[in-house]
């Protein structure tokens, strides 16, 4: 949903614990990435007399274990200040409504960025690239690994002290490659987001539903020139490389946004449509995949020493790759370090105005705006309804 957060819903389930690890590591992340996250207005609508005070101190609660990390205070708005805030808000029944702040990111640009942080500091970094089949020592402990390189056919073997499993929700294919039997641990969650233009939400606020059918929580969010709204929660039997949405899971989001926008969207307003696999740690059989822990696990093979991270949430994506490098540095009788990334910043890093063109490259902004400047054709827009130049798609090759 393209936030970083600590969770309201965790905190509705009572999980203080990971609301307070994802509040602290939102506000790392907005101090280490400038560029790439920004405060994000959330309103709570209410219909009901009960709801604004019932979310409101859940909200207040939110604030107090932010502490320091805090995005702003949360606070009351009457059926007007929702309206002016969400213009195209559904106003039959509407009595008030609650604000509260938290982040919003660039999950693909972060991605990229945290790439070219590693390299900076030493990382072989290889694409297209699979492990197809991992190698063991005399005892049996895991020393390497098979790679196939798609770009050429060729495989490549490589050796290391420590294996690292970080491959979300297709860690299990590589925890069999490892161990031929070994239990899943993943329960795979698709969910889906619909993108609409915005005029369905053209303020600075998002919408924050507090309960669905489902027993989630579901926003429309601003983003960039469009419209989020999502998002579903389906357990799914297995992990594709190219989830697709289904029909009940875009009703599902259009039924629900429906009640909170005072025009309702249908399918032929939606521009586009996006699904990815949560992979969730299982905690026993069956259960709903919206009960499972957002946290993280990390596991080691009794028998390889395979560390597997699994579970987790991109807010606090650098914790867990803070336990599980520690841990593989005790495997491999590394001499103990502290780790730097608390403080490290991100490649691109530097305090912008998120409105700005070219605001999530960062740093990077000024090499982009030259190639524009040095040819005028690379300065035009890509098309008329999109923010993207073409020097940026020259930038992204290089």
């Amino acid at each position: 949903t393209k936030l970083v957060h600590g969770g309201v819903r965790y905190l509705q389930q009572g999980n203080l614990a990971l609301v307070m690890e994802a509040l602290r590591e939102r506000g790392l992340l907005r101090r280490n990435a400038p560029h790439l996250v920004h405060d994000l207005a959330f309103v709570v609508p209410s219909y009901e007399w009960w709801e604004s005070p019932f979310y409101g101190v859940g909200l207040k609660v939110y604030d107090l274990l932010a502490g320091e990390y805090g995005f702003g205070p949360s606070s009351h708005l009457t059926a007007d200040q929702v309206q002016a805030a969400i213009p195209t808000i559904e106003t039959a029944g509407l009595r008030g409504g609650t604000r509260y702040y938290d982040g919003q990111f660039d999950d693909a640009r972060l991605a990229i960025h945290l790439a070219r942080t590693a390299a900076a500091h030493g990382a072989t970094l290889v694409n297209y690239c699979p492990a197809i089949a991992l190698s063991k020592d005399g005892s049996g402990r895991a020393n390497g690994a098979t790679l196939f390189d798609r770009e050429n056919g060729e495989e490549l073997p490589v050796r290391a002290r420590v294996l690292i499993n970080a491959t979300g929700p297709f860690c299990d294919d590589v925890r069999r490659l490892d161990q031929g039997d070994a239990l899943p641990v993943i329960a795979p969650s698709q969910g889906v987001h619909l993108v609409l233009d915005r005029h369905f939400l053209p303020g600075n606020s998002a919408i924050m539903v507090p309960r669905t059918d489902d027993g989630r929580v579901m926003f429309a969010i601003p983003w960039h020139h469009c419209v989020l709204v999502g998002t579903t929660d389906t357990p799914v039997a297995a992990s594709p490389a190219e989830p697709r949405a289904t029909c009940a899971e875009i009703d599902f989001i259009l039924d629900t946004a429906n009640r909170y926008l005072a025009r309702d969207a249908g399918y032929a307003d939606i521009r586009s449509v996006f699904a990815g696999i949560r992979p969730l740690v299982r905690s026993g059989a069956g259960g709903a995949t919206a009960s499972l822990s957002r946290d993280h696990s990390i596991l080691i093979d009794p028998r390889s020493a395979l560390v597997t991270v699994a579970g987790g949430k991109w807010t606090t994506y650098r914790r867990m790759a803070e336990d599980a490098v520690d841990l593989a540095a005790t495997l491999g009788e590394l001499p103990p370090r502290p780790c730097p990334t608390r403080e490290l910043a991100i490649h691109g890093a530097l305090a912008v105005d998120p409105a700005q063109p070219l605001a999530h490259h960062g740093s990077d902004a000024a090499a982009i705006a030259a190639l524009a400047a040095d040819d005028p054709a690379l300065a035009a827009p890509l098309h008329a309804d999109l923010p993207a130049i073409a020097a940026e798609v020259i930038w992204a090759c290089r």
